[in-house]
C-alpha cells in the first residue's frame, strides 16, 4: 500500500509541476500578460486533472496558477486594491484586475475545476467518506474554538515537520496528539510562532517594494499553502490528524523559500564559508534521515517499533506491533501489546478481536470470551468478532450460543466462506451431517480455494459409509485445488477402501512427494499395501511413518501384525 500511495504522490507532483510549467508558457512571449496561449492554458488544466486522477490534491494547481497570474503576471497590488475598493475609486480597472484576458483566464480554470470535480462527483459518489473520532478527534469536538485552536496546532506540526522532519509516524491518529482544551496550555506557542512567520512573510510578499522579492515570496507561500488546504479540515472534514504525505508538494514551497533566505543571509554574511558548511550540513542531515527512514519502511517490525517512542498514546501503533509479534509466532509478546491498545483505546474492538483470537488458543476460554463479547457489544456488525465468540462458545460446549453467533456473523457478512466452514464443524460435532454438509457446501461455493472446508466432507463422507459420493467431492475439489496433498490423502483413502488400489497408490505417492515428514501418509500407504498384499513396502512405509512419529496411533499395532504374518510365511517357505 505504502509502495502504491507513494507512487500516486509522485506522479500528482509530476504533473501538478508540468501543469504550473505549461501555464507559465502561456507567457512565454510576453511577460505582462497581454498576449497569452489559449492552447498552453487549457494544457495547464488538463495536466492539472491528471493530477487530480492521482491524488486529489492536484486540483489546487488550478487555484495556484490563478493566485501566480494574478500577483505575479499581472503584478496586481492587493493592497491598492483593497484601498480602492474600501474608497469606491473609478480607476479599479488600473489596479490590473481587469488587465486584459486575466478574468478571462481565471475563467478558464473556475470552469476547467469546475468540471472535473462534477466528472470526480459523478465517479465518486456524492457523499464523503465516513470518519470516526479516532480518525480525527478535532472534528468531532463540541467547542468551535477547540476545533479551531486544534486545527491550528496541527498545521504548527506540519510545518515542524518541514522543517524538521524527525518525529516520523505511520499513523497519527486515535489519541496520538491529544487535544488542546485550554488558553493555558503551553503548545499555543506552537500556534503563534507558526502565525507570526506566515503573516510576515505574506505581508513581505503583497508589501515590499521590491517586485522579485514579491514575484519569489508569492510563488514559495502559494507552493506552501494552496496545495495543503484540502488537508487543512476548512472545507470538509479529513481522516487524519497528521498525514506526512500531503506535505509533500508544500514542500516545494518551503524549498523556494529556504533557498531564497539562504540567498539573502549570503548576501549580508561576512563569514560565507561557515554559512554555506551549515546549510551542507542541514542537507546531509535531511539526506541520512532520509535513508535512515526509508531503512524503516522496509520491514514491518521496524517501521511499527520506530513509531512507539513518537507516539506512545497511539492505541493504533501498539496494536500494529502487536500483530506483527503474533504473525511471527511470539504470542506473549503479542498479547503485552494488544492488551496496551485496549488499554489506550477501550473500544479498539480490532485489537479486542486478535488478543481473544490469542487467548483462545491458549485456552484462555474465559477471557477470550468477555473480550469478543464485549468487540461485537462495542461493534454489533464486527462480523470477524462474531465468528471467533462462536467458536469460543463452541470450545466451551455451550453449542446453541455458538450456533447463533456464526448466523449473526453470516448476517453482518453474506460471503463469510470461514464462518459457514466452523459453522459446518460445529454441526458435525452435534452429529447434524446434512447441516454440516451444507454449511462447508457454502464455504466451497463462496471461496472454492477453501481446502479445509473439501477435506472436511469428503472425511465427513468417509466415516458415514457414502464412498461414491465422498469420491465424486474429492474428484471435484482436486480439480480447483490441484496441489493440494492433504486433499490428495484423503482421497486416497476413500480410493482404498473402494479397493482402487492402483489409483490410490498414485495419490498417496504424490501427497507423500508434496510432503515427506507426514507419518499418517506413510502409516495410511501402509495399510493400503498391507491390504493390497505388497508386504514389503507395507513394512518399508510403516517403518517410516513410526520413524517420523513412534506414537501414530494404530500404526504400532498394524505393523505387529504385518511382521508376525511375515514371520509366518517364511515358516511356511522354510
Amino acid at each position: 500500500v505504502a509502495g502504491i500511495v507513494g507512487r500516486a504522490d509522485l506522479l500528482c507532483a509530476l504533473f501538478f509541476l508540468l501543469s504550473f510549467l505549461g501555464y507559465c508558457k502561456a507567457f512565454r512571449e510576453n511577460k505582462e500578460g497581454h498576449n497569452f496561449s489559449i492552447f498552453w492554458v487549457l494544457v495547464s488544466v488538463i495536466l492539472g486533472a491528471v493530477a487530480m486522477l492521482c491524488k486529489e490534491q492536484g486540483i489546487t494547481i488550478l487555484g495556484l496558477n490563478a493566485v501566480f497570474d494574478a500577483l505575479v503576471i499581472n503584478k496586481l497590488n492587493v493592497l491598492e486594491l483593497i484601498q480602492k475598493l474600501l474608497h469606491k475609486d473609478k480607476s479599479l480597472e488600473n489596479a490590473g484586475l481587469l488587465r486584459k484576458g486575466l478574468l478571462f483566464r481565471i475563467t478558464l480554470l473556475m470552469s476547467g475545476g469546475a468540471t472535473i470535480l462534477y466528472i470526480r462527483w459523478r465517479i465518486m459518489g456524492t457523499g464523503p467518506p465516513a470518519f470516526t473520532e479516532v480518525d480525527n478527534p478535532a472534528s468531532f469536538a463540541d467547542s468551535l474554538f477547540v476545533r479551531a485552536i486544534n486545527y491550528n496546532y496541527y498545521y504548527s506540526l506540519n510545518a515542524w515537520l518541514l522543517l524538521c522532519p524527525w518525529w516520523l509516524c505511520f499513523d497519527w491518529s486515535m489519541g496520538c496528539i491529544p487535544l488542546i482544551k485550554s488558553v493555558s496550555d503551553w503548545r499555543i506557542i506552537a500556534l503563534a510562532a507558526l502565525w507570526f512567520c506566515l503573516i510576515g512573510l505574506i505581508c513581505q510578499a503583497l508589501c515590499s517594494e521590491d517586485s522579485h522579492k514579491r514575484r519569489i515570496l508569492t510563488l514559495g507561500l502559494g507552493f506552501l499553502i494552496i496545495p495543503f488546504l484540502p488537508a487543512s479540515n476548512l472545507f470538509f472534514r479529513v481522516g487524519f490528524v497528521i498525514a506526512e504525505r500531503v506535505i509533500y508538494l508544500p514542500s516545494i514551497g518551503y524549498c523556494i523559500l529556504f533557498t531564497y533566505g539562504f540567498s539573502l543571509l549570503s548576501k549580508q554574511a561576512k563569514k560565507k564559508k561557515i554559512l554555506a558548511a551549515a546549510v551542507l550540513g542541514i542537507l546531509v542531515i535531511n539526506v541520512m534521515r532520509c535513508a535512515l527512514r526509508s531503512s524503516q519502511w522496509r520491514s514491518e517490525e521496524q517501521l511499527f517499533r520506530s513509531a512507539l517512542s513518537v507516539c506512545p498514546l497511539n492505541a493504533k501503533v501498539h496494536y500494529n506491533v502487536g500483530k506483527n509479534l503474533a504473525d511471527k509466532g511470539n504470542q506473549s509478546a503479542a498479547i503485552k501489546y494488544y492488551r496496551e491498545a485496549v488499554r489506550l483505546n477501550p473500544k479498539y474492538v480490532h485489537a479486542m478481536n486478535n488478543l481473544g483470537n490469542i487467548l483462545k488458543e491458549r485456552n484462555e476460554l474465559q477471557e477470550a470470551e468477555e473480550l469478543l463479547s464485549l468487540a461485537v457489544q462495542i461493534q454489533p456488525d464486527f462480523a470477524a468478532a462474531w465468528m471467533n465468540l462462536g467458536i469460543v462458545q463452541n470450545s466451551l460446549r455451550r453449542f446453541k450460543e455458538a450456533e447463533q453467533s456464526y448466523w449473526t456473523a453470516i448476517k453482518h457478512r453474506k460471503k463469510y466462506p470461514d464462518c459457514y466452514y466452523n459453522l459446518g464443524r460445529l454441526y458435525a460435532d452435534l452429529n447434524r451431517h446434512i447441516d454440516a454438509l451444507n454449511a462447508w457446501r457454502n464455504a466451497t461455493v463462496l471461496k472454492p480455494e477453501h481446502s479445509l472446508a473439501w477435506n472436511n466432507m469428503i472425511i465427513l463422507l468417509d466415516n458415514t459409509g457414502n464412498l461414491a459420493q465422498a469420491e465424486a467431492v474429492g474428484r471435484e475439489a482436486l480439480e480447483l485445488i490441484p496441489n493440494d496433498h492433504s486433499l490428495m490423502f484423503s482421497l486416497a483413502n476413500v480410493l482404498g477402501k473402494s479397493q482402487k488400489y492402483k489409483e490410490s497408490e498414485a495419490l498417496f505417492l504424490k501427497a507423500i512427494k508434496a510432503n515427506p515428514n507426514a507419518a499418517s501418509y506413510h502409516g495410511n500407504l501402509a495399510v493400503l499395501y498391507h491390504r493390497w498384499g505388497n508386504l514389503d513396502l507395507a513394512k518399508k512405509h510403516y517403518e517410516v511413518s513410526l520413524k517420523l512419529d513412534p506414537m501414530a496411533p494404530g500404526t504400532k499395532e498394524n505393523y505387529n501384525l504385518l511382521r508376525r504374518k511375515l514371520e509366518q510365511l517364511q515358516k511356511k517357505g522354510g
